[in-house]
């Protein structure tokens, strides 16, 4: 059984920040062999990456409009992945998900994560 929850969704004005949150509960295998991504999907548009980790968390990857922005972290004895949100855009807009990827494959793909949480609303409004 895998759960992913995340929280720390909101309503801002264009500039602000948000501090996303991940928890993960998983039997079967550790959270801390396992990369997390965060990707995201706004009205009418495909799910998109923003931002990934590997294991250790020593390693982060991120999306050409989130780099300089966003910051993806995790906390391996908390089961917890972090997305810090600074800067945000109207293009921002989004339910943000994160996802628990399998055991190998890009960051980038979402089909390489078969663990997904249900999402977390964030809107940017000027």
């Amino acid at each position: 059984q895998v759960q992913l929850v995340e929280s720390g969704g909101g309503l801002v004005q264009i500039g602000e920040s948000l501090k996303l949150s991940c928890a993960v509960q998983a039997s079967g295998f550790t959270f801390q062999d396992r990369g997390v991504a965060w990707f995201r999907q706004a009205p009418g548009k495909d799910r998109e990456f923003v931002a990934g980790v590997n294991p250790s968390g020593r390693s982060t990857v991120y999306a050409t409009g989130v780099k300089g922005r966003f910051t993806i972290s995790r906390d391996n004895p908390k089961n917890t992945v972090y997305l810090h949100l600074n800067g945000l855009k109207s293009e921002d807009t989004a339910v943000y998900f994160c996802a628990l990827r399998g055991l190998t494959g890009s960051y980038e793909n979402p089909t390489n994560f078969p663990y997904w949480g249900q999402g977390t609303q964030v809107t940017v409004s000027s």
